[in-house]
């Protein structure tokens, strides 16, 4: 036997659409398929896709939306579900489309549809990774390194399921990053929030561990579901649900009177959105992301062009054949010792005082004597 091929599923905006065309909400559809609502949003939010009988019982419910008044039976119609899974198959894209802003249907350029991107994302994000690090120049430029390198890979982000999840998850982890300690210019404690209750919510979440401060914050903070959070903090879904325990005992040992989730989200939007933190613009971020990017490439070039020179020099002026080193000097044996001059005789010594009282040049004149 042969597994049947799954079910057709058409896109996730589009399967939002047909929910609401057959007046059901998040809930109703969970309850006949057998999920939970944040697993419905999550598949309508494109983040995940259902498998299985869980796929099956949801394109069943999405085809019946699809078809019109007129022809919607209850009965198993073996005809309109073949009409249904031709129309779905022609609604389901062959491959992912590059990212659009929501509500948009014309084709853009990729710079518009980075600086849609950008101009909805942001904002929020720059208040998210504030709450993450506790800096506020650290959070920009964050968001900013993030984006840039989107933009150096956008073919691929714009192709990715969740853009957003993928650009966020960048730059929580340039925030987190243990090597930001060693910079001059993050070594000294920023002016912390005027209010002292805020000062208590950022000094409590920033006592947490960075793996516990990320998971409490996309989970509480950003509300994403368990599952989307262990794929994000790349972890499985329980170790993010110790994680998410613990990070809410500690904080509640803090903080009592933030116990309770639905509290601690709304204070930690409060915070975020007392500190007056803004982006630059998404022109800026693009040119500089450019310049960055056309800065190390001409240094990496540049090295490279030093290596092989210098690999060059060496190969020129290296000598070509073995050349044995000199050895050291040698003491040779066998050779007998200079003597040395002995103890003068009388007959030499009367000799030599005879010689060293003449006059220094000589006698005058030597005159033979006859015998």
């Amino acid at each position: 036997m042969t597994q049947s091929p799954a079910p057709p599923l058409p896109p996730p905006e589009e399967c939002r659409r047909l929910r609401e065309k057959a007046s059901l909400t998040q809930d109703q559809i969970a309850a006949r398929v057998g999920v939970t609502r944040k697993t419905v949003r999550a598949w309508e939010a494109g983040r995940t896709a259902p498998r299985g009988r869980k796929r099956e019982e949801y394109a069943k419910l999405l085809a019946a939306s699809a078809e019109p008044e007129s022809g919607m039976t209850t009965g198993q119609d073996t005809a309109g579900d073949t009409e249904v899974t031709a129309r779905l198959e022609k609604q389901a894209p062959a491959a992912a489309e590059p990212w659009k802003p929501p509500g948009t249907t014309d084709a853009l350029t990729p710079a518009q549809a980075f600086d849609a991107l950008y101009a909805f994302c942001a904002p929020a994000l720059v208040r998210q990774t504030y709450l993450l690090t506790g800096r506020r120049e650290l959070a920009r430029e964050s968001v900013e390194r993030s984006f840039q390198l989107a933009w150096q890979r956008w073919p691929e982000v714009a192709q990715d399921r969740d853009p957003a999840g993928w650009v966020r998850a960048t730059a929580y982890e340039y925030a987190l990053s243990p090597w930001h300690r060693f910079r001059l210019r993050y070594r000294h404690p920023e002016p912390p929030p005027a209010d002292a209750t805020d000062r208590a919510l950022l000094d409590a979440l920033l006592k947490l561990p960075p793996p516990h401060r990320r998971t409490l914050l996309l989970y509480d903070g950003v509300g994403l579901g368990l599952p989307e959070t262990a794929a994000e903090t790349e972890a499985s879904t329980r170790a993010a649900a110790k994680r998410l325990l613990h990070a809410r005992e500690a904080f509640a040992a803090c903080l009592p009177q933030l116990a309770e989730p639905s509290g601690l989200h709304r204070r930690l939007t409060e915070l975020a959105s007392t500190e007056r933190l803004q982006a630059a613009k998404p022109t800026t971020v693009r040119v500089s992301g450019e310049r960055r990017a056309r800065f190390w490439t001409r240094a990496a070039i540049a090295f490279t062009v030093a290596i092989v020179g210098a690999t060059s020099l060496t190969l020129r002026t290296a000598p070509t054949r073995y050349e044995p080193p000199v050895p050291a000097g040698e003491t040779v044996r066998g050779v007998p010792p200079k003597a040395a001059p002995g103890t003068l005789s009388h007959r030499e010594l009367t000799l030599r005082a005879k010689l060293r009282s003449e006059a220094q040049h000589g006698p005058e004149r030597l005159v033979p004597l006859s015998r």
